[in-house]
Order: structure tokens, then C-alpha cells, then sequence
């Protein structure tokens, strides 16, 4: 009997705006020392993909480790990817800019390693049916998708364990299927399990087995260091398959020299799909819940069956629903990806658009991601850079679109210094406030948002399972394990700019900090009339919300340097003369404040509570600023400056 090829695959990646010193930590626990013993036991040829970021990052600060890399490809004991170059989402591109990123990989690998590659690390494992003939413009020969795609579609396991074909427009791109139970196995589970698995497959007379996911699992999640060096099961694994290899029971193999060997089976066409947990991930709470308790009723043995695969939850695209200030990132990046083929596409703005798509701070699951403020902040920073670049010498402007897909029109001011985009469906509220020379979206504040996982984790007791002897924990055994006392405070709308309310005078500043209040009035979530001049040098919206004794008037004046001047005008006989008519900001960053007459301010730190490889993670997001004055005033104004040293 002929041996099984085994397709060894690792994807090495850290995102864009991620800290020096977490890059430093992977090199030196994971990135380095898992090369090393592969390497020193011959455990080749592997599969790897290296992602942009992290490549830009070791070509600064440890070319020794791509030297080494480079010699085993260049001898073909390791076969490089593709991907975006800058770990994009595919899907969520403008279909120009997927070809363009696949291209910037190519020459990058290219240029560094002096080989070429023709297979695709699918970021994600996000797939979209029209993405084939992306990947065959791009010149992609195969790519690496979850065996559940085909399940999803009715494929049976048996018919996984070899590249099937699929087609977009004609054009054509091999898929191969990773293998579910290899990736919950490796390494989490004793070795001698692998390759039990592997010797089945061997005997059922399929021809491939494939392993693709993230090689930090082996050393960069938690407790996996321990696991996988110090508690030796990477020195296990490697003996236990290797001798396999050397009995000829597996052959270790490259996709290319599988694709080119092992028969088709056929030809498939995959719905959108990403992995079991992106789906659930991406969904809002209620519908979460519903999942994650109907998987519960069904059982483990039966959801690990084929009718598992039929049990799905949302797509990848739906972060941009559940998350406004996602859809916001992304919408400005596709913007000013047009903007910048438009304007002769110059090279540096170009690239931080790349840079901007980054797919990490658009999205939620186990890691921190969205939730993570560095992360955003880098994606505001590569945009603020592109439109700065793009905005070069322009005056002040506006336009009135539908920015952000949602059925209601947006303002979007800009000049050569700063973009601006105001919500007339909200009261007015400014949603973005991007100054470019300083790279910072003041706006960016994150709203603190009920997650499924605040219900599971309040219906949790008890302690948290362990791994023991026969294995470690997976981050999908941490994540369900977190555990919450009680609920995190939650916001009442998505924070903004310029949020208008009437508030109580008993309201204590503690319960609004909380959320847990009503106000008497609010305009937060009001539509509202506007109008539009142009006196000299500025551009002023007058907006016009509520009626009768609940009609507010707001004036909102931005100026070409992107200082921001907003006048109210109310019926001061709206509520009781002790209550307070108040203008919250969500700061990303500190401005000054300039008000008339003198107000009262609250101030708190915006703290998330949110989901993390290693458990729950409090982290700020910003600061809240609201600014009081008495009902009785009728009228008051702010004066927002953003500028170095502000």
C-alpha cells in the first residue's frame, strides 16, 4: 500500500499596529524554535505562509531566521503561499485590490526567498464563490479551504482527502479541503492520536491528509509553550510521524506536488462560508444564543457528524452589521481605494490602504481584534495617511452620500487637513473626525456592547476544565470556560461626536457611567432636517430635530484646519428647570474643549469587557467627556480642537 502524503501546513501571522514586543515574543516561542526542530529532525518538506506584517517586521528586526527560511525553500524542503499581501480578508476587497494584495505577496516572496509560489493561504478560510476568478487573475493555482465549505454543501468526508476544482467566469482554481480533526488534534492531543488517525485514513485508501492553521497554537496561545516544548510534545509528534515516514506509512508533502500526483475528485462549488466558529462569531447575540444552545441539545457526537456541518451561523460580512465602528473602517477603505485609482493611484497612498485592510480589528471572535484599541488605531493611522496623501492641497468640502450602506445619507466635510463624516439620521452626531497630520480618528472610541458571551459566561459555575497529561487546553476550551459575576455595563447608543440629551438632575454620574439610565430627552437617535452654506473659509450644517416644545436646533461649523464649533439652541422650558442639557463626546484621543457659557463635565473611562485568548479582558477604549448646562440657558456652544500637544 502506498504511503499517505501528509501536507504539513503552518500560517504565521501578526497583524498590522500590533506591539514590537509581541512580535519579539512569537520569534522567540514560536516563529524560531519551531523552524529550528523541524529542521534539525528533518521533518520536511512543510507548507508555510508568512504573512506580510510579519514579514516586513523580520526583515527589520531578524533577517537571520528569512535567511534560514530562504535556504529551505530555495531547496524546496518548504513551500511558501500567497495570501493578501497585508492579511486581508479577500472577500471584503474591492476585487482589483484582492489581485493587486495576491501580487504584492508574490514579488515579495520573490524578491526575499528567490522562488515562486502558486498556492493560497485563504485568509480566514473566507470564501466567496466569485473569488476563483480573483485567484486565477492573480495567477493561483490552488488555495487551502475548511473541509466544512464541502460539507456544508453535502459532500461527504470521504470524498476530502483530495484537491477538488472549482470555477468562477470560466476561470479555474483547485481547492484543497484542511482536515477539521487534524487541526483539533495538532497539537493539543497526544501525538500517538495523529497518527492513529493518519494510519485510518491510509487504510480507507485515501491518498492525502491535510493540516493548514495558525502556527502560533504551537507556543503562542496560552499553555501552549509548555505543551508543546518544555512537556515535549513537539519532540513526540516529530518521533511519532517520523517513524510513520521512515516505515512508509506517510509521506510528508508539498501541495504543489500533491496537486500534481493525487487524483481530482471532481469538481465543487462552495456557498460563503468561513470555519464552525467564524459563523457563530459573526452573529448577533439572541441568534448566538440560539446557536450555541441548539449545538448544546444536539449534542457533541452528533454535531461532530455530518449533520454538524448543516448547522451554521452568520458569514464574515455580518461583523460589519453587528459592528458599526467595522463597517465605518471598511467603508472608508473602500472609499478611498477608489479615491486613490481615481487620483493615479500613487504609490504611498496605495499602500496604506493595503495596510488598512488588514482583516484583524475588523472583526471579533476569540481574540480581542476589534476590541483591541491599537489595532483600530493602526487602521485610522494607514487611512488618515492615504486621504492626507490623496487630499493633497484640496480645499474644504462636502458631499452627501450613503457612506456606510445603511439606506440613510451621510455628510462626509474633508480638506487637505481632516475628514469628518456627520449622521443626519443621528441627531447630527459626528461618527468619524480624522485629523491627518496627527493619524488619529478622534471619533474611534469603541461602544460597549452586549455579547453573546456575557450570557454564557453568567450562566457558567464551577471551575475551568485543564488539559492534564493527555493534552492542553485549545483556545476554543478557554473561550468556554470564561466566567462573569455580573453583567458589564453596556452603552445606549453607538458612541459619536456630539450625542444630545436631556438629563435629570438626580441622575448620578456613577448610573450614567453605567448605562443604566433613561434620559428625559434624546436626540441621539433622531432624524433630523439639515441644511448646508458656505460662508467664507467654512462649511456649516444647521440641523433642526425633534418638534414642538422637543425641538433642538444644532450648528455644526468645521473650518479647512479642522477645528469644529457646534452651537445649540432649545426650548428652555423642556424639562425641569433642575435638569440639564448635556452633549456627550467619545473621545479616542484627548482635544480641547473650548465651551460658552462654562459647562459642568462628567468624565469616565470607556472599559470594554470583551472576550480574549486568555479569557476576559478589560481594556479602555476611550474617554467619555459630557459637557452640562441648565435647561433654563436656552442656548450654549463648544469649540473642539484637535491639534499637536492639544
Amino acid at each position: 500500500m502506498a504511503p499517505i502524503r501528509f501536507a504539513f501546513g503552518l500560517h504565521l501571522h501578526q497583524p498590522v499596529g500590533n506591539f514590537d514586543h509581541v512580535f519579539a515574543q512569537h520569534v522567540e516561542d514560536v516563529y524560531r524554535p519551531l523552524l529550528e526542530r523541524l529542521a534539525a529532525r528533518d521533518f520536511l518538506p512543510i507548507v508555510l505562509h508568512l504573512s506580510g506584517p510579519l514579514l516586513e517586521w523580520l526583515e527589520e528586526h531578524e533577517t537571520g531566521y528569512l535567511d534560514r527560511l530562504g535556504r529551505l525553500a530555495s531547496d524546496g524542503r518548504v513551500e511558501l503561499l500567497l495570501a493578501g499581501f497585508y492579511e486581508p480578508v479577500l472577500a471584503a476587497l474591492p476585487r482589483a485590490d484582492r489581485v493587486e494584495q495576491i501580487q504584492w505577496m508574490r514579488d515579495a516572496v520573490r524578491r526575499r526567498f528567490g522562488v515562486s509560489a502558486s498556492g493560497l493561504w485563504l485568509t480566514e478560510r473566507v470564501w466567496e464563490p466569485e473569488l476563483a476568478a480573483d485567484l486565477a487573475d492573480a495567477g493561483v493555482r490552488y488555495a487551502l479551504v475548511d473541509d466544512r465549505h464541502f460539507l456544508a454543501t453535502g459532500f461527504a468526508a470521504d470524498q476530502l482527502h483530495a484537491p477538488l476544482w472549482t470555477e468562477s467566469d470560466g476561470k479555474r482554481v483547485a481547492l484543497f479541503p484542511i482536515d477539521e480533526r487534524l487541526r483539533y488534534l495538532i497539537p493539543f492531543r497526544p501525538p500517538e492520536e495523529t497518527a492513529d488517525y493518519l494510519r485510518y485514513l491510509r487504510g480507507a485508501g485515501h491518498q492525502l491528509a491535510v493540516l493548514a492553521d495558525d502556527g502560533e497554537k504551537f507556543g503562542g496561545w496560552p499553555g501552549t509553550k509548555e505543551w508543546v516544548y518544555e512537556r515535549g510534545w513537539l519532540d513526540r509528534f516529530l518521533g511519532t510521524i517520523g517513524g510513520l515516514v521512515e516505515r512508509g506509512e506517510v509521506q510528508l508533502s508539498r501541495l504543489d506536488e500533491a496537486l500534481d500526483t493525487v487524483p481530482s475528485a471532481g469538481l465543487a462549488y462552495l456557498p460563503t462560508a468561513s470555519y464552525r466558529e467564524m459563523e457563530a462569531w459573526s452573529l448577533p447575540p439572541d441568534a448566538a444564543l440560539r446557536l450555541a444552545r441548539l449545538e448544546r441539545d444536539l449534542g457533541e457526537e452528533r454535531m461532530a457528524g455530518p449533520d454538524g456541518a448543516l448547522v451554521r451561523g452568520a458569514h464574515w460580512r455580518n461583523f460589519l452589521v453587528k459592528y458599526s465602528e467595522s463597517n465605518r473602517m471598511h467603508k472608508k477603505m473602500q472609499a478611498l481605494s477608489a479615491l486613490c485609482r481615481t487620483r493615479g493611484d500613487p504609490p504611498a497612498a496605495r499602500r496604506a490602504v493595503g495596510r488598512a485592510q488588514c482583516n484583524d480589528a475588523y472583526w471579533h471572535g476569540v481574540f480581542g481584534g476589534l476590541y483591541l484599541p491599537h489595532l483600530r488605531e493602526a487602521i485610522w493611522r494607514n487611512l488618515a495617511l492615504a486621504e492626507g496623501e490623496l487630499r493633497r492641497g484640496d480645499n474644504l468640502e462636502w458631499e452627501l452620500l450613503d457612506f456606510d450602506g445603511d439606506g440613510h445619507q451621510e455628510i462626509w466635510v474633508h480638506s487637505n487637513h481632516f475628514s469628518a463624516l456627520v449622521s443626519p439620521h443621528r441627531g447630527g452626531a459626528v461618527e468619524e473626525y480624522t485629523v491627518f497630520e496627527l493619524g488619529i480618528n478622534f471619533a474611534g472610541a469603541l461602544t460597549r456592547r452586549r455579547e453573546a458571551y456575557h450570557d454564557l459566561a453568567l450562566e457558567r459555575g464551577g471551575d475551568a476544565g485543564h488539559g492534564g497529561d493527555e493534552g492542553t487546553q485549545s483556545i476554543h476550551d478557554i473561550e468556554a470556560g470564561i466566567r462573569l459575576d455580573v453583567r458589564p455595563p453596556l452603552d445606549l447608543e453607538d458612541r459619536a461626536l456630539f450625542l444630545e440629551r436631556i438629563l435629570s438632575r438626580s441622575l448620578a454620574v456613577d448610573e450614567y457611567a453605567r448605562g443604566g439610565y433613561w434620559p428625559s430627552v434624546t436626540w441621539a437617535r433622531s432624524p433630523c432636517s439639515f441644511t448646508v452654506e458656505r460662508p467664507a473659509g467654512a462649511v456649516e450644517i444647521l440641523f433642526t430635530a425633534g418638534e414642538g416644545r422637543e425641538r433642538m436646533t444644532k450648528r455644526l461649523t468645521f473650518v479647512r484646519e479642522g477645528r469644529v464649533e457646534v452651537s445649540y439652541t432649545w426650548d428652555p422650558t423642556i424639562a425641569d428647570p433642575e435638569d440639564l442639557f448635556a452633549v456627550e463626546l467619545s473621545l479616542f484621543a484627548p482635544v480641547q474643549l473650548d465651551c460658552s457659557p462654562a459647562a459642568d463635565q462628567w468624565r469616565f473611562p470607556i472599559e470594554t469587557v470583551a472576550k480574549s485568548e486568555r479569557g476576559l479582558d478589560r481594556t479602555r477604549q476611550g474617554e467619555s467627556v459630557t459637557l452640562r448646562w441648565p435647561v433654563g440657558l436656552g442656548r450654549a456652544s463648544v469649540t473642539l480642537s484637535a491639534a499637536k500637544g492639544a
